[in-house]
C-alpha cells in the first residue's frame, strides 16, 4: 500500500516534459527539510494520506487518457514496493518520470527492465540539505533524465555551475537551473548563464505557480 498524499492531473511545471499534460502522484514523507519546499504539508509521517494500492493508482492514471506519469513528494524513493508500480504503469502504457531529491539511491532502479526517467534535484547551500546530496547517483542517468538545481542566490548558481562541470552533467542528461520562486529573479539566472557561457544549461521556471496561484494544490 502506497500513502498518498494527493493526486491530481495537470501539466508537468518542470523537467525534460514540461508543459505537457502528466498524472501527478505525490506520496507522504520525506527525509529532508529544505528550506524553500513548498509542499512541506506532505512531508510529515502523519500528514493525511489515502492508502493506494499500485494497481489503484495505475487504474486511475488509466481512466485520465494522460501517457505521463509523474511520481513525486515528499520523496517517492522512500516508498516501499515502487518498482511494481512503475512497472504496473509502464506495462500499461504510461510514461514514468520520478522526481526525487537526490539523496536516495536510484542504482537499483535504473538497473531495472521498466526503467523510469529521473529527475534529480541538487540542493544546493541555501536549501540548507547539500550534505546529503548522493552525488553517485549521476554515474546512472540517461540523455532522457535530469538534474535540477533550485538556486537562491548568486552562491547558490556558482555552487551549481561547479557542480555541473564536476561531474559532467552537460551532455550526458538534461540540466536545468531554477529561482526560488519570489526569492530569486529569472532574469539573474538568464546573465550568468550568458556571462559563464553555460551552453546546453537551461533556465526553468515552475509554470504552475506562474498560471496558478503560488500555493495552490492540486495544479
Amino acid at each position: 500500500m502506497f500513502p498518498v498524499a494527493e493526486r491530481f492531473t495537470s501539466i508537468n511545471g518542470e523537467s525534460r516534459r514540461a508543459g505537457e499534460p502528466a498524472v501527478f502522484i505525490r506520496f507522504r514523507g520525506c527525509n529532508l527539510n529544505c528550506t524553500y519546499c513548498d509542499t512541506k504539508w506532505a512531508n510529515s509521517p502523519d500528514a493525511p494520506a489515502e492508502m493506494m494500492t499500485a494497481a489503484q493508482i495505475a487504474d486511475c492514471a488509466d481512466e485520465t487518457g494522460i501517457t505521463n506519469v509523474t511520481l513525486t513528494g515528499g520523496e517517492p524513493l522512500l516508498q516501499e514496493g515502487l518498482y511494481e508500480l512503475i512497472s504496473l504503469l509502464m506495462r500499461r502504457g504510461h510514461r514514468v518520470e520520478i522526481e526525487t531529491n537526490g539523496s536516495l539511491p536510484i542504482a537499483e532502479l535504473a538497473m531495472k527492465p521498466f526503467r523510469p526517467v529521473f529527475t534529480l534535484d541538487y540542493k544546493l547551500p541555501d536549501s540548507g540539505s547539500e550534505n546529503a546530496m548522493l552525488t553517485e547517483n549521476y554515474e546512472f542517468l540517461r540523455e532522457n533524465d535530469a538534474v535540477k538545481f533550485v538556486a537562491g542566490s548568486p552562491s547558490d548558481l556558482e555552487k551549481a555551475a561547479r557542480i555541473i562541470e564536476e561531474y559532467g552533467l552537460r551532455g550526458k542528461c538534461g540540466v536545468y537551473i531554477s529561482p526560488v520562486f519570489g526569492k530569486t529573479d529569472p532574469e539573474e539566472i538568464v546573465s550568468f548563464l550568458i556571462n559563464r557561457k553555460m551552453n546546453d544549461v537551461r533556465l526553468q521556471l515552475q509554470l504552475h505557480k506562474y498560471i496558478w496561484e503560488p500555493d495552490r494544490r492540486g495544479v
